[in-house]
């Protein structure tokens, strides 16, 4: 395994990082969980990520069982959760969102759930517009102050949300956020190489990529049919199964076919390709990869091996094949 620093942190991860989005709970109990974490850690994985809407709090209080099983040092992982969605159905302001006083309950009922003294990361899940932003900075400042947060960062903020933070850190002397967590595959692209382009950068921007596989369709399960342990099944992903039965989901659907004679030549499955092609950014922290079977995670432990296979020309096939490249010039001017 290599590791990368995060952003301009003092902070090292794990190029592949594993998350319990959609199967802690759902489809792992706590003792598959603790097989697929293990597995994970014995390769070198150091970072467990986690949110407070993952199946509203039950993924987190199984990776905290889980972790608890296992007994690992907790100064040899790094765990992590996000706030914004909260884990109540019924609408209470004070219990979502970016407020200080989610943002506090937030971080003590993950501590709980996942049996942590601290967050190593704690990610605002989403941007919060009825916040004012100093109240977020602050708020996140107060906890690493405390010990209980080591770095806070956000997920799906527009770079303008990132520089703001950033102005009002300097502003008032507080702690800007360290990274961004958002989805990056062949298929998503725009707003981590173009919009995000200056930040890596200007103020060395850490990033934990989210989605690598594009929901599990770039590993060619949903070359003919739908599995039905497939994801895109389960309740409450009604508008996954929607998007990929979409004529532009059927369209990426088609390139991910083609990409399997690329992956034949290399030896490699598509998914492993993938991860591989997420890899090859220089800007990728860490990629965040998920699975709901012991195959699936070593699999994509194995993509490690493909990274130093995509040359160039490969990476010009893989590209003649997907059409995703953001236009040069945006690319430039987003730079600039």
């Amino acid at each position: 395994m290599n590791y990368r620093s995060l952003g301009k942190s003092g902070a090292y991860v794990s190029e592949l990082s594993f998350g319990s989005w959609v199967t802690f709970s759902k489809q792992a109990d706590v003792d598959l969980a603790a097989e697929l974490i293990k597995t994970a850690y014995d390769a070198g994985v150091n970072f467990f990520d986690n949110a407070e809407v993952y199946e509203k709090g039950k993924s987190e209080l199984v990776m905290g069982k889980a972790l608890k099983k296992l007994g690992l040092r907790r100064d040899s992982f790094l765990v992590s959760s996000k706030v914004y969605g909260g884990v109540v159905d019924e609408p209470n302001p004070n219990q979502q969102g970016l407020s200080r006083i989610h943002i506090y309950d937030g971080c003590h009922q993950a501590m709980e759930r996942l049996q942590a003294d601290h967050l190593d990361l704690y990610f605002c899940h989403r941007p919060d517009p009825r916040i004012p932003m100093e109240e977020v900075v602050r708020s996140m400042t107060e906890l690493i102050q405390q010990g209980k947060v080591r770095y806070w960062g956000t997920s799906e903020w527009s770079a303008q949300q990132l520089m703001e933070a950033h102005s009002v850190a300097r502003q008032y002397n507080l702690i800007p956020p360290t990274m961004e967590q958002p989805q990056y595959n062949m298929f998503e692209r725009y707003r981590f190489e173009v919009e995000y382009a200056r930040l890596y950068d200007v103020i060395g921007l850490g990033t934990t990529i989210w989605s690598p596989l594009a929901s599990g369709m770039l590993s060619g399960k949903y070359d003919e049919t739908t599995p039905e342990d497939s994801r895109i099944n389960l309740p409450g992903y009604e508008w996954l199964k929607k998007f990929f039965e979409s004529d532009k989901g059927q369209e990426r659907i088609r390139k991910t076919r083609e990409l399997k004679t690329i992956a034949d030549d290399l030896n490699t499955t598509r998914a492993q390709l993938a991860l591989a092609w997420c890899l090859k950014n220089e800007n990728v922290s860490t990629v965040i990869t998920g699975a709901s079977r012991l195959s699936q995670l070593q699999e994509n432990l194995n993509a490690l091996d493909v990274v130093p296979a995509l040359t160039g020309e490969i990476m010009d096939k893989i590209e003649d094949v997907i059409q995703t490249r953001p236009d040069p010039m945006e690319f430039q001017i987003a730079k600039d």
